[in-house]
C-alpha cells in the first residue's frame, strides 16, 4: 500500500473566499473523491490548528495500493478539477509517497 501525503499552505484572501473557507472548501471536495474515484483506499484532510509562522495550513492523507494507483489518481478528471482550483489559491505545497 502507498500513502501520499500532501501539505499546502494557503493565500490569506483568493478566489472570493478567505483562507480558512478555502481550506474547508478544499477539504470536503477531497473528501468527497472516494465516491468518485474507485481505487481511493483512504482520504481524509486535516487543518493545522498551529498558527506558527512557517507552518502548512491543511494536510491531505491518502493511501492507494500502488504507486500505479497513485498516478491513475493524479491524472483522473476529478482530482485535476481539485487541484487546478488549490493551483489558484496556495502558495506553497510538498508532497511525499512512502510505502507501508
Amino acid at each position: 500500500m502507498i500513502k501520499h501525503i500532501v501539505m499546502w499552505k494557503f493565500k490569506d484572501y483568493a478566489e472570493g473566499l478567505s483562507k480558512e473557507d478555502n481550506i474547508k472548501k478544499v477539504k470536503a471536495m477531497l473528501e468527497a473523491l472516494p465516491g468518485k474515484i474507485d481505487f481511493i483506499r483512504e482520504m481524509h484532510v486535516e487543518i493545522n490548528v498551529n498558527p506558527k509562522e512557517g507552518m502548512f495550513d491543511a494536510m491531505l492523507i491518502s493511501a492507494f495500493d500502488s504507486i500505479e494507483d497513485v498516478e491513475k489518481y493524479r491524472v483522473h478528471p476529478e482530482h485535476k478539477k481539485i487541484s487546478s482550483y488549490v493551483a489558484l489559491i496556495k502558495t506553497d505545497r510538498a508532497s511525499v509517497d512512502y510505502e507501508i
